[in-house]
């Protein structure tokens, strides 16, 4: 994969040059050479050429694309600083930046389908031994199953409990293929490639001596704890010193997934604050001019890790709450000025906002931030809300385009906000940004129950 990268990132310049300049130059040489180090750099970090085997491909593109983007900036630094970037084509530059992650993703896409079809087919499999019969190791059957073109062959259970305290095996499995011992037997003849443990924690001392026994076979094996109860929010392994270990509650933004946001933040931001800029103007003439009070509304709320920001807005009412008591906007409410209504039902009292997203105290996507009267009432109320302050607030979010705007006049209404707010840290990626963007603008539900 390092050497078809490699080839990709240089055959999709080569094509280029050969179609617009057909000129091969030194510094196009260089070019090459430069853009293939670094993303081999950058690649490593993103965990690009991590194993691939169980990984949907969505994630592994994710990575190949952040990590293009990175290599791509810092190309473009070094070309700035050194003064090359006078020489490069900006056409064949563009065009080289655009095609090459797509090209990569392709043949990844390409290799997948090309190994499915072989594993679909009984080639390369691993076979694959289950230790205990739990609700995890139920759930990963279920997914191996499900999965042919993983290329896993499932064995079978194996457990030490009798019949009688063992939960029903799915089918296509109607008894055990053994107990542990039979497990270790079978891995020492060969019948069992891999082995997951998937033992409760509790069951620690069981663990150790299963984990010794296989010891003595060339089994690979790896530990599946159930972590489904701690309702994880992207949990990662880690290494503290020589000691492993997993975050429970973690931001997604943590190292290089860090500077992507931030440059996703910083090159969409600045383009969108050129777009608005005239609406801008026009919004502050037309407050100014249709009701008394400043252009700008401030008040106070949470941001990142739950530290307290003064947030920018369009005054879209003829008060400005911002103490111990916020009441909620609502339908007709009497309160919000003719052009108030107009600018909140299509967002652009939220234009003012892109400054906070250049100076790094908000994001174009995340969490929309609540009023700190709200923060401190709904906390109390609702379990792991202030999990959403793990990462910037937004602009925009996952809960807004998909329908959980505006007024939460029922408790409900607000934990559906916050469901969605966390699915949102759960399952970043720099194609769910994009697509949440594109809802904001095109899409329907961002507009409903907007006052």
């Amino acid at each position: 994969m390092r050497l078809f990268d490699a080839l990709g990132i240089a055959g999709v310049y080569g094509f280029l040059l050969f179609v617009y300049d057909p000129y091969f130059r030194h510094v196009d040489a260089t070019a090459i050479l430069l853009a293939i180090v670094l993303f081999e750099f950058t690649a490593h970090g993103f965990g690009v050429y991590h194993g691939t085997r169980g990984l949907p491909l969505l994630i592994e593109a994710g990575r190949v694309w952040g990590a293009w983007a990175v290599a791509s900036a810092m190309l473009l630094g070094i070309a700035f600083v050194t003064k090359a970037s006078q020489s490069l084509s900006r056409v064949i530059t563009v065009g080289w930046f655009v095609s090459t992650p797509f090209v990569l993703s392709a043949f990844r896409f390409l290799i997948r389908q090309v190994f499915g079809w072989l594993r679909r087919k009984g080639k390369y499999q691993k076979k694959v031994g289950i230790a205990g019969v739990t609700d995890i190791g139920i759930h990963l059957a279920h997914r191996i199953l499900a999965t042919p073109e993983l290329g896993i062959h499932l064995v079978g259970f194996y457990d030490d409990r009798n019949a009688e305290r063992l939960p029903a095996i799915p089918p296509p499995f109607d008894e055990l293929a053994g107990n542990f011992q039979d497990l270790v037997e079978h891995a020492r003849q060969g019948k069992v490639e891999m082995v997951y443990i998937a033992l409760p924690l509790r069951a620690e001392q069981r663990i150790a001596e299963l984990v010794e026994a296989l010891s003595d076979t060339t089994a690979t094996v790896y530990f599946a704890p159930d972590f489904r109860t701690f309702d994880l929010l992207h949990g990662r392994w880690s290494m503290l010193g020589d000691v492993p270990v997993i975050s429970i509650f973690e931001t997604p933004f943590y190292g290089v997934d860090g500077v992507v946001k931030r440059i996703e933040d910083l090159v969409l931001g600045t383009l969108a604050l050129i777009i608005a800029a005239p609406i801008m103007i026009i919004t502050a003439i037309a407050i100014k001019l249709t009701s008394k009070g400043p252009v700008f509304f401030k008040q106070k709320r949470y941001g990142l890790n739950g530290e307290v920001i003064e947030i920018l807005k369009f005054r879209s009412m003829y008060v400005q709450e911002d103490g111990p008591v916020v009441k909620q906007a609502t339908k007709d409410d009497p309160r919000i000025t003719p052009v108030g209504r107009f600018i909140r039902r299509t967002s652009i009292d939220e234009l003012p906002q892109l400054f906070h997203v250049l100076s790094g105290k908000m994001s174009l996507v995340g969490p929309r931030p609540h009023a700190v009267a709200h923060n401190e009432e709904y906390r109390k109320q609702i379990r792991r809300y202030m999990l959403r302050h793990k990462v910037k607030p937004g602009i925009t979010g996952w809960a807004q385009v998909n329908g959980w705007r505006g007024e939460t006049d029922t408790l409900e209404k607000m934990e559906k906000r916050i469901e969605y707010d966390l699915e949102y840290i759960r399952k970043w990626s720099i194609f769910l940004d994009i697509w949440i963007l594109f809802l904001t603008i095109f899409g329907r539900k961002v507009r409903q129950n907007a006052y």
